[in-house]
C-alpha cells in the first residue's frame, strides 16, 4: 500500500486528445451573491463543504451514510458558473492542479444518498437546452482512481453571477457517462500550447478581454470562515498581511515531473510549537507545487515522519494516516513554510484534519509521506494568499488573514512586490492559559498528550483525494488497494501517465 494511492486517488489516464490531472470533488453549494469588481476582474466565492449555511441538509442526517461526506469535508472548494443560454447553474471544483473544465457527473450510480444529494446539488448542463451550444465530435475517456468519466467537448457561453461579463464559445467537456464522480472540475492551470491544445478557462478570460492578464488570486479561507474567494484578473489587499513576495514558477523542463504546473522553490520548513522554540528541519530546500485540488500536503517520507513525530504520531497507521490527538487542534503553534521573501505560518488547527463521526471526532495530520511528488495542498494553502500569474510566470505569495474586502485590478506590468496587504499580521503566540509541557514529552510536543478517547487506534476513515499526473513515463503504473472502515469500502487506484498535448 502506498499513501499516494489513497490521497491522490483521482490520478487519471485520459484517452483521446490528452492525459491530464484531475482531482476529486466534494461539496454542495447553493446560490450566493457574487458582486462584480472592476472592469477587468471577476470575483467568485469559494465554498467549503463544511459550511452548514450552504450545505445544512447534508449535515443534519446522522449515521454511517453521513461519514462519507464528512470525510471529504476539507477536500473540495467550489465556484459557480452559469453555462449556456438560458443559463444553467453549475458548481465546479476549483483546481489549480488541472487544466480543463468539465461538468455533468452521473449521480445515479453513487453508493449513498448523501453523495447523490451532493451530486445533484452541484447542478448539470444540457447542451440541447442552450441556444448557443455547439457540440463537437471530439471525445475523451478519463479514468480515475475511484471512477471514470466519458467526456464530449462542446462550446458554449459562460456567464458569472451578478456580473455583466461573460465568455463566448468556451470549449469544455460535458460527461456523457461517469462512475463514482461527484461533480465537475474547473482546472485553472496552464492551458493553450502548454498543457492543452486549445484555450482553457484562464486563456479565454484574457483573450475575450474580461481580464487584462492571465492571473488570478486565491484565498481558500480558514476552517472557521468556511468560505474563501478566487479573483480572476484582480486581488484583494484585505486578505493578506505584509507585502507579496514574487516567486518565479519553475519551468516545466526543470520541474520535478517535467509538467508545467505551479512549481516554486521552497527554502525550508520549520515547526514553531506553543513553547516558541522553533525547530528547522534539515534537507527541506526543494521545489513544491501549489495544488488547491489536493487535500493534503505531500512531503518526502523522512521529512513527513519527522514532522509527524513532533506531533506525537508513532508513524502512519494501517491506511497511511498520521493519527494525532484532537487536542492539538486547539493549541497554538504553527508549521512553517519558508520561501524567498515570505514565510507562511500554518496554525495547528488548519494543519490537522478533524473528522466528525457518530462515534466522536478522529484527527489526522494534514501531511502525507510521498517520494514522487512534493505538493502543498489545502492543509497548507488555507493559510496562504496566492496570486497565480501565468503572464509573468510567477506566484506572488503572502500570509493569509481576513480584514474585509479591498479589491484591485492587476495588469501585465503590475508591480506585485510593491503591493502591501491592508491587514495586520496574525498572531500565533500561545494563550496565557496554555499548559506547561510535561518533562516526559518530546521537546516539540505542545502540551501533555491525552491518550484516551480522542486518539484513533483503528483504521482511519476514507480521505478525500487529490491527483497528480507524472510526465516522466509513457506507460501507466498502478497501485491498488482496498480499504474498509465503518462498513465503507474504498478501492483506490493510482495511475500515472504521460500528459500529451492535443
Amino acid at each position: 500500500m502506498t499513501v499516494l494511492s489513497f490521497f491522490l486517488a483521482s490520478s487519471i489516464v485520459a484517452l483521446g486528445t490528452q492525459a491530464q490531472h484531475v482531482i476529486s470533488r466534494d461539496a454542495a453549494p447553493t446560490p450566493m451573491p457574487m458582486p462584480s469588481h472592476g472592469d477587468k476582474c471577476i470575483r467568485f466565492p469559494v465554498f467549503h463543504s463544511t459550511n452548514k449555511q450552504v450545505f445544512g441538509d447534508m449535515w443534519e442526517k446522522r449515521g454511517i451514510e453521513t461519514i462519507a461526506l464528512a470525510n471529504r469535508s476539507d477536500v473540495a472548494y467550489y465556484a459557480r458558473l452559469d453555462i449556456g443560454n438560458p443559463p444553467q447553474q453549475n458548481y465546479v471544483q476549483l483546481d489549480t492542479g488541472s487544466f480543463e473544465l468539465w461538468v455533468n457527473p452521473d449521480c445515479t450510480n453513487l453508493v449513498t444518498t448523501s453523495d447523490q444529494r451532493f451530486c445533484q446539488a452541484v447542478g448539470s448542463y444540457d447542451p440541447k437546452k442552450s441556444k448557443s451550444s455547439n457540440v463537437t465530435q471530439t471525445t475523451k475517456t478519463l479514468r480515475y482512481g475511484i471512477g471514470e468519466a466519458n467526456i464530449q467537448y462542446v462550446t458554449d457561453d459562460i456567464a458569472f453571477q451578478n456580473s455583466g461579463n461573460a465568455l463566448k464559445n468556451v470549449r469544455f467537456g460535458f460527461a456523457t457517462a461517469t462512475k463514482d464522480e461527484f461533480s465537475g472540475i474547473l482546472g485553472i492551470g496552464h492551458g493553450s500550447g502548454v498543457n492543452v491544445g486549445y484555450k482553457n478557462f484562464v486563456d479565454e478570460l484574457q483573450a475575450q478581454n474580461v481580464t487584462a492578464t492571465k492571473a488570478f488570486s486565491l484565498a481558500l479561507g480558514s476552517k472557521d470562515e468556511q468560505e474563501g474567494m478566487v479573483m480572476f484578473g484582480g486581488l484583494d489587499t484585505a486578505k493578506f498581511a505584509g507585502n507579496l513576495a514574487t516567486l518565479p514558477i519553475v519551468p516545466a523542463a526543470k520541474s520535478p515531473d517535467g509538467v508545467a504546473r505551479y512549481w516554486v522553490d521552497m527554502n525550508y520548513m520549520s515547526l514553531t510549537p506553543p513553547s516558541g522554540n522553533m525547530k528547522k528541519y534539515s534537507n527541506t530546500t526543494m521545489a513544491v507545487f501549489l495544488d488547491s485540488g489536493a487535500t493534503l500536503t505531500l512531503l518526502p517520507t523522512t521529512l513527513a515522519n519527522s514532522i509527524a513525530a513532533d506531533f506525537g504520531a508513532q508513524g502512519v497507521d494501517a491506511n497511511g494516516f498520521y493519527a494525532v490527538d484532537c487536542a492539538l487542534a486547539r493549541m497554538p503553534g504553527t508549521v512553517d513554510f519558508a520561501f524567498p521573501g515570505v514565510t507562511i505560518h500554518v496554525p495547528y488547527k488548519e494543519m490537522i484534519r478533524e473528522i466528525p463521526t457518530a462515534f466522536g471526532a478522529l484527527c489526522y495530520l494534514g501531511i502525507s509521506p510521498n517520494e514522487d511528488f512534493v505538493l502543498l495542498g489545502d492543509t497548507m494553502l488555507r493559510s496562504a494568499y496566492a496570486v497565480f500569474d501565468q503572464t509573468n510566470n510567477a506566484i506572488h505569495l503572502a500570509q493569509y488573514t481576513n480584514c474585509g474586502t479591498e479589491d484591485m485590478e492587476i495588469f501585465p506590468d503590475t508591480n506585485f512586490t510593491a503591493i502591501e496587504g491592508k491587514c495586520n499580521a496574525p498572531s500565533f503566540k500561545p494563550a496565557a492559559t496554555t499548559a506547561t509541557p510535561s518533562t516526559s514529552e518530546r521537546p516539540l510536543l505542545p502540551t501533555t498528550m491525552p491518550t484516551g478517547t480522542n486518539r484513533p487506534t483503528a483504521a482511519g476513515p476514507p480521505s478525500g483525494s487529490g491527483s497528480v499526473t507524472s510526465a516522466a513515463a509513457t506507460s501507466a503504473v498502478r497501485t491498488t488497494f482496498g480499504l474498509c472502515w465503518l462498513s465503507i469500502c474504498v478501492l483506490s487506484t493510482t495511475v500515472f501517465s504521460l500528459a500529451a498535448l492535443s
